[in-house]
């Protein structure tokens, strides 16, 4: 075989937005801790106006939001509006859809593609263009439909879990309880042909060594990224998902080969290369890019 360079691998590829790893959650009535957050290095900021505002602050939270998203942010801001089933979520789509600042909305206790349909039908007759939306699941029944859900509307960009409520919903008590929910949703969301699900968050701030353990734990079920609840889990996670020295080298290695030699081939090391094994070390460069 005469070697050349393999057809879909460019010398130099441009690079792309970055790839999103620290999702930071921050509560919609606390406009000043929104400021903070927007500063904070995460890659995008999720503004909370469901579980992290009390009853009598929901409409302070949605004004304050709609007020910071009437121009477009540096950070990309997404919004968890309430449960979709409850009485202020209509209000807050109304509120929010087609503001300039609005990067996405993220549906909470999602359990049906008729949902997301809603969700998209709604916001498209009220302002002429769909957000990116974002289902989480945090049910037994959602997890059981998260294909369904993940194929449910063009305008889905991603799912996720809610863990604290699926784990109160099964009542599960060891962490490992949850690896078939999270195996489930990390191959639906591939199988609906979207990027990987980022992990629910690690609900203690204080414990950072916890955090970067099952952050290593999420990435080799398949996760990409976190969300956060505080500032000082970001750089945790972002360490934990980027690729090492070691894993840089060898996709590098790997990509090289593939440049000379076509088709499949065993590496110096032993290593087999073959075009599953090139997608991901490609993959891993590409998220190396972030350094």
């Amino acid at each position: 075989m005469t070697p050349g360079p393999a057809p879909d691998l460019a010398p130099d590829p441009a690079p792309g937005p970055p790839i999103p790893l620290t999702w930071l959650y921050v509560p919609g009535d606390r406009p000043e801790v929104v400021a903070k957050a927007l500063a904070a290095g995460a890659d995008v900021v999720v503004v909370d106006l469901e579980d992290a505002v009390a009853r009598d602050r929901k409409d302070y939270a949605r004004a304050a939001t709609a007020e910071l998203l009437t121009e477009p942010r540096e950070v990309p801001v997404h919004v968890r509006v309430n449960a979709l089933d409850g009485p202020w979520a209509e209000t807050d789509l109304r509120s929010l859809a087609g503001l300039p600042g609005l990067a996405g909305l993220r549906l909470p206790k999602v359990t049906s593609r008729e949902q997301v349909v809603h969700v998209a039908t709604r916001t498209t007759l009220a302002t002429g263009s769909t957000p990116p939306l974002y289902a989480l699941l945090e049910t037994a029944l959602g997890v059981e439909r998260a294909h369904a859900v993940a194929t449910a509307h063009p305008a889905l960009r991603g799912i996720g879990l809610g863990e604290a409520d699926l784990r109160a919903d099964l009542g599960v008590r060891g962490d490992s309880g949850l690896d078939w929910c999270r195996s489930r949703i990390v191959v639906a969301a591939r199988a609906a042909g979207l990027a990987a699900p980022p992990q629910s968050v690690h609900p203690d701030i204080r414990d950072l060594d916890g955090l970067a353990a099952t952050c290593a734990h999420g990435r080799a079920l398949g996760f990409m990224g976190r969300a956060a609840i505080h500032p000082r889990q970001l750089p945790v996670i972002e360490r934990a998902y980027l690729p090492t020295g070691d894993e840089i080298e060898q996709a590098e290695r790997i990509v090289k080969a593939a440049a000379v030699q076509e088709g499949a081939q065993a590496l110096d090391d032993g290593t087999f290369v073959d075009a599953a094994v090139l997608k991901a070390a490609q993959a891993t460069l590409a998220l190396a890019r972030r350094r």
